[in-house]
């Protein structure tokens, strides 16, 4: 199947404003593109790209004062499959980890692992390990954690989400994460597309977070807030939490002014 993917964000700036945007798909689905991912800003600047310690590809620049507007706009097919699941993975023991997995232990800004450790043992330490805990901490965020666009807090952590059962998908993946590693699992968080494809249709489009976790020797996709397995996931930006993943990281104030995401099949003529 196709998809065809895009943004168009619109700030104000009082004056020039060097900005980080990761709003690119990652490296490892652009073989899929078949029609290339398009950048495009306004008014024109210069931009740069880079790779930062998690891999995400960064677009740099700096947005001149008033209003400017970065949009981008690509096609890419997908195998139209459901997340896959494996009910019979195991979580690894800590001493048998790559290396590489350990820093999604460890608790980040917006996931203390060290005040919701006892919650998570409570819960869940009874669970047999694997597949099925892991499913079960996405089972109960998601029940926990009502749905709020009006309840949104940037500064919002995990356990402040276990305390005020509210927020948005931010919340719903900070929460589970950090449940996560509270139990020794590697778990970390992501940002991208997710299209209503093969569901029905949830509202207006926006990015959206979910967490993947390692067990079975590999990462899998979990995602509390929807608590289900889903088509056409497009990563964007991997990392901690959401403090490595903004979608722009501006160095100076701005105001939003414009916010529209599309992620929709679409037919092979209209692509």
């Amino acid at each position: 199947m196709l998809i065809r993917f895009g943004y168009e964000i619109s700030v104000t700036c009082a004056a020039e404003t060097p900005m980080i945007c990761l709003l690119d798909i990652r490296d490892e689905r652009r073989g899929d593109l078949r029609k290339p991912e398009r950048v495009t800003v306004s008014p024109d600047v210069p931009m740069t790209l880079y790779r930062d310690m998690f891999g995400n590809r960064c677009r740099r620049l700096v947005a001149p004062a008033g209003a400017f507007t970065i949009a981008g706009d690509g096609v890419l097919e997908d195998a139209g499959l459901p997340d896959p699941e494996d009910w019979s993975a195991p979580e690894t023991p800590v001493a048998d980890l790559p290396p590489e997995v350990l820093g999604y232990l460890l608790g980040s800004r917006y996931c203390e692992t060290d005040r919701i450790s006892p919650v998570a043992w409570d819960l869940f330490g009874a669970i047999a390990p694997g597949w099925g805990r892991v499913q079960a901490i996405s089972d109960f965020v998601h029940n926990h954690i009502r749905f709020d666009y009006q309840n949104a807090r940037a500064t919002r952590t995990a356990f402040e989400a276990w305390q005020e059962g509210t927020g948005v998908c931010r919340d719903f993946t900070h929460l589970g994460i950090a449940f996560c590693r509270a139990l020794n699992i590697p778990a970390r968080y992501v940002n991208g597309y997710l299209g209503d494809i093969g569901v029905p249709p949830g509202g207006p489009m926006d990015f959206c977070a979910w967490i993947e976790v390692w067990i079975g020797g590999r990462w899998h996709a979990f995602d509390p807030r929807n608590n289900q397995r889903r088509i056409g996931r497009i990563v964007v930006a991997r990392g901690r939490d959401a403090a490595d993943v903004p979608l722009i990281h501006s160095f100076g104030p701005h105001r939003l002014t414009g916010f529209t995401v599309r992620c929709d099949a679409v037919a092979e003529a209209t692509a």
